[in-house]
């Protein structure tokens, strides 16, 4: 089976990229990683060719995956025959926000 041609616009520590690139180890994928955080020009290509401004955007063959999670990913490449399913699980979440976004737990407060 080729090996398909990924490009990646991913965050340097996003939960969302982190999930993509963990997918992309599962399955021994090479894959350009584009830094939009620290990369203007990466950012605005990937603006371009996607349309919106939400990452990651995972651009597989030729085609443009928008704001799409590693689970996402993963689902896509299965389903279009461009990877053979496997049991090694992924090294890092999928599917899952960046820090900031996550909802923060508070210790409960009791009043007398």
């Amino acid at each position: 089976m080729n090996k398909p041609k990924i490009v990646a616009y991913l965050k340097p520590s996003c939960g969302w990229s982190q999930g993509v690139r963990a997918i992309m180890r599962k399955y021994d994928l090479p894959f350009e990683d584009r830094d939009i955080i620290n990369d203007p020009v990466q950012r605005q290509e990937m603006i371009e060719k996607s349309g919106q401004m939400l990452s990651p955007c995972v651009e597989i063959n030729g085609r443009m995956l928008p704001d799409i999670s590693g689970e996402e990913v993963e689902v896509y490449m299965l389903a279009n025959g461009l990877v053979s399913k496997n049991e090694r699980a992924a090294d890092a979440p999928t599917n899952q926000p960046c820090a900031h976004e996550m909802p923060q737990t508070s210790p409960l407060q009791f009043k007398r």
